[in-house]
């Protein structure tokens, strides 16, 4: 969370302190930070988000295991026979949520790595970005279903805050892969006709 004040299960609000960053809020530092190492480095921003947005389901991957780990960020209790039971929390069998996130961020980055390899030429200007954070966000989107709620006030809401939160980023996301293509495709069709007059 980003804010060190938090609605309560009254209806006010209460100091929480600083207690760390949601995804969300990690997501938006990563950004901040890539647009300053770009500007410092001279490095277009559109490459430097392409770079880290092959690696960030990867690293995405390694956080869920943790939170795995720590029985953080639990499912809802389920009879599949797969189940955990996270003795931090009670005895009850559980949705491995967090294991299902780290399996789809994993095969994320997979499809990722391999685009990148067979067709970066033709995918370009923050195209693996996008495609990136918007195949996350909408993992992370279907996956809340199953986990259970964090914080009490999202008993009564279709859609938890991780779920409302994860929206802005797969348009983003999207938006990204657009640009990307149409840009690269525009590029190319520059190139060419600069080859041909030349």
């Amino acid at each position: 969370m980003i804010l060190p004040i938090q609605p309560n299960e009254e209806g006010g609000y209460k100091f929480t302190g600083y207690l760390g960053l949601a995804s969300h809020g990690g997501a938006i530092g990563l950004i901040i930070a890539l647009i300053l190492y770009s500007k410092r480095t001279k490095e277009p921003i559109l490459n430097t988000l392409d770079l880290i947005g092959v690696v960030a389901p990867l690293g995405g991957c390694f956080i869920r295991l943790a939170n795995l780990m720590n029985s953080e960020m639990i499912g809802i209790p389920s009879n599949v026979p797969w189940a955990f039971v996270f003795e931090l929390e009670d005895n009850l069998p559980r949705h491995p949520a967090q294991l299902y996130e780290a399996i789809s961020y994993l095969t994320i980055f997979g499809v990722i790595l391999y685009l990148y390899r067979t067709s970066r030429h033709k995918l370009q200007n923050g195209f693996f970005f996008g495609f990136s954070i918007s195949l996350i966000f909408i993992a992370r989107f279907f996956i809340e279903f199953i986990k259970k709620r964090q914080v009490p006030f999202e008993e009564q809401m279709q859609f938890d805050m991780g779920q409302l939160l994860s929206i802005p980023f797969i348009l983003v996301g999207l938006g990204f892969v657009v640009y990307g293509l149409i840009k690269t495709k525009g590029d190319k069709r520059r190139d060419e006709l600069l080859t041909t007059f030349d």
